[in-house]
């Protein structure tokens, strides 16, 4: 099972051929810190274990020294007097816009956080293409629909002819992990041609409540089958 948040799931239902996409709103500050968000908690190695039984919302990433967690007012209350020496600091996404695709800041100025909107490619749709959205769609023409596209003096061209507009010829697809402040996915490359798309799930392997352990176990999931009616 894959637990989303309710953002993420709202994301996973625009991520079809044809649906436009924008996700995921930065998450405001919290003005008194009640609200469960997502913090980065540094010189944790000597109080690993006490980390471990702190009851999240579900996002909980340990990398070397440092976890990404998602807390509340009283969970950092907790961590703070545990030990002084650790350093709890609000995620912030929004930096590092120039390895995020479509790689374009000039003209998409986007984050990890606040991305969109995008419309994701549909088969038989044409679009008018020009310099300013050229960088999301170049890789679909020039590469997954094997055409030779050219940018010359603020022009296009597809196969030496001058081009306003183009027709895509399958569907694509977005593709988001399950957390999205630690996900390489659709964000850094893009979409995901249907071609590409091999297997389908069969069952369900394992499954949490709420995306936590410390929640229990869905013991009724484990290895149903995964197909929805």
């Amino acid at each position: 099972m894959i637990y989303l948040d309710s953002m993420q799931f709202k994301t996973l239902q625009s991520a079809a051929p044809g649906a436009t996409l924008e996700l995921l709103k930065n998450q405001p500050v919290p003005a008194n810190g009640s609200k469960d968000m997502a913090y980065r908690i540094l010189n944790v190695a000597a109080i690993n274990e006490f980390v471990q039984t702190l009851e999240t919302t579900g996002l909980r990433n340990k990398v070397g020294t440092m976890y990404v967690m998602t807390l509340n007012s009283d969970q950092i209350a907790k961590l703070k007097a545990y030990d002084k020496a650790i350093s709890i600091s609000f995620m912030d996404n929004e930096g590092n816009n120039e390895h995020l695709f479509p790689f374009d800041t000039k003209h998409y100025n986007w984050s990890v956080d606040n991305y969109g909107p995008l419309w994701i490619p549909k088969a038989g749709v044409t679009i008018d293409i020009d310099t300013t959205n050229i960088a999301i769609y170049k890789r679909i023409i020039g590469v997954y629909e094997n055409n030779k596209l050219e940018v010359k003096n603020g022009s296009i061209f597809i196969n030496g002819q001058a081009a306003k507009s183009y027709t895509f010829k399958q569907n694509y697809y977005w593709a988001m992990g399950d957390n999205r402040h630690n996900s390489e996915d659709s964000r850094m490359w893009g979409f995901v041609p249907e071609d590409h798309i091999v297997g389908k799930p069969l069952f369900i392997w394992f499954s949490t409540k709420e995306g936590s352990m410390a929640k229990g176990i869905n013991w009724n999931r484990i290895f149903k089958s995964a197909t929805v009616d």
